[in-house]
């Protein structure tokens, strides 16, 4: 099956969603910041809103397959496939985990059901379920038994970020923070092992790589040409890499990649913070962002493995319409002319929206703002409530990986 990505706005087909888990009850107040996190959502409640936003989405004709289910099926297919999962797991998993490697890895590989396992290795192992005491008399006296040997991945939620399809290829992402990089283990394994992709996904980015980049920042603007922020979380270093692998690749119809230099805030972590397709002509736009936004383009230089790049001095309207063809495009700005409406609703990510056919977009309900001025454009516009999800700051784009759309 593959992926087949080669728009924002295509027809989405098929979509891999990660419901929120256990994880998410592990937050504590302490750790908040750390686990990039701003406030602790409510387990029953984030579960009851993406179950509608994954209803939604099936309703409208889309595949909804499940980042867990997908790794299970992988883990299932060969024993040695889930040892090194393990491994790997425990490699990735920091100091405490090497430290206590043998006993942790003893006790995933006893978990015999593989839900079971996927699920807990997203969750966390907390020192009590590996060990007795009296193995380190002073880390027993000092140390509260409930820390954890392998912390929580309470973002995964967001999976537009570990991995980002890119016409038939993907980049496996390596992700900016310490907190967030065992999230690309997940998506190795499914393209590397699962039968729907296995053999036939070609790499652009490995998540070894040494710079940072993140899927929040790609958007697939046509089969020829991609935007990818320069932000917080996406390194000009790893734009580069990119760009020199696709264009090395024959069977890539990419010719051109725009780089959106974004302020470098929590508040714009990736470009889908601030800027999401919604139409053919049609774009949501955080409008703090486009009076200090630069653009560069890069295309493949005269000689193999080089690059041309030129910084355009047009403005994002006039470069978003030329590379794609257009006369003209609307930027539709996020809580429209009134400054603190544009400022909150963004902050809740009323530009993060999720095309799912040309015109037709999911969003988030509490951005009434913006979604009614996104009606007066002409779009349908899907509401899926939103009171805890948006607590982990990411919407309906950021919790979605399209694997199939259909192409205009």
């Amino acid at each position: 099956m593959g992926i087949c990505v080669k728009s924002e706005i295509g027809n989405l087909k098929r979509v891999m969603l990660h419901r929120p888990g256990r994880e998410l009850e592990q937050l504590v107040p302490g750790e908040l910041e750390r686990l990039l996190f701003d406030d602790i959502p409510y387990l029953k409640t984030a579960r009851q809103e993406h179950d509608q936003f994954a209803g939604l989405l099936r309703s409208n004709e889309v595949e909804v397959v499940y980042l867990e289910d997908l790794m299970v099926e992988v883990l299932g297919r060969d024993p040695g496939i889930r040892e090194a999962f393990i491994d790997q797991y425990i490699q990735d998993g920091g100091a405490m985990a090497h430290q206590y490697r043998e006993p942790l890895k003893e006790y995933l590989m006893s978990i015999r059901n593989g839900k079971d396992l996927v699920e807990k290795t997203m969750e966390g192992v907390h020192m009590e379920e590996i060990r007795s005491k009296n193995e380190s008399p002073l880390v027993d006296l000092v140390r509260d038994n409930l820390r954890f040997v392998t912390n929580p991945i309470p973002n995964l939620y967001f999976t537009r970020d570990p991995f980002a399809s890119i016409g038939n290829g993907v980049s496996i992402n390596r992700m900016y923070s310490e907190t967030r990089r065992r999230e690309t283990l997940y998506g190795k394994f499914i393209m590397d092992y699962h039968p729907d992709f296995a053999g036939s996904v070609k790499q652009y980015h490995q998540r070894d790589d040494l710079f940072s980049i993140e899927g929040g920042d790609i958007l697939v603007l046509s089969s020829r040409v991609l935007a990818v922020g320069i932000s917080q979380r996406t390194t000009p270093e790893a734009i580069e890499l990119l760009a020199r692998r696709i264009f090395a690749d024959e069977a890539s119809d990419v010719e051109t990649i725009l780089a959106l230099d974004i302020p470098n805030l929590r508040a714009y972590m990736h470009l889908d913070t601030v800027l999401t397709q919604v139409d053919y002509d049609k774009f949501t736009v955080y409008p703090g962002i486009l009076g200090s936004l630069r653009i560069y383009e890069l295309c493949r230089g005269d000689r193999p493995g080089t690059l041309q790049v030129s910084e355009l001095d047009n403005g994002l309207a006039i470069a978003l319409a030329t590379h794609l063809g257009l006369d003209r495009i609307a930027l539709i700005h996020c809580g429209g002319r009134n400054g603190i409406a544009s400022e909150r609703e963004q902050w809740n990510d009323g530009s993060n929206t999720l095309a799912i056919a040309p015109g037709k977009v999911v969003v988030y309900d509490r951005n009434n703002i913006t979604n009614q001025i996104l009606r007066d454009h002409g779009l349908q516009v899907l509401e899926i409530a939103s009171s805890e999800l948006s607590r982990g700051r990411g919407g309906p784009r950021c919790m979605s990986m399209p694997l199939v759309r259909e192409e205009i």
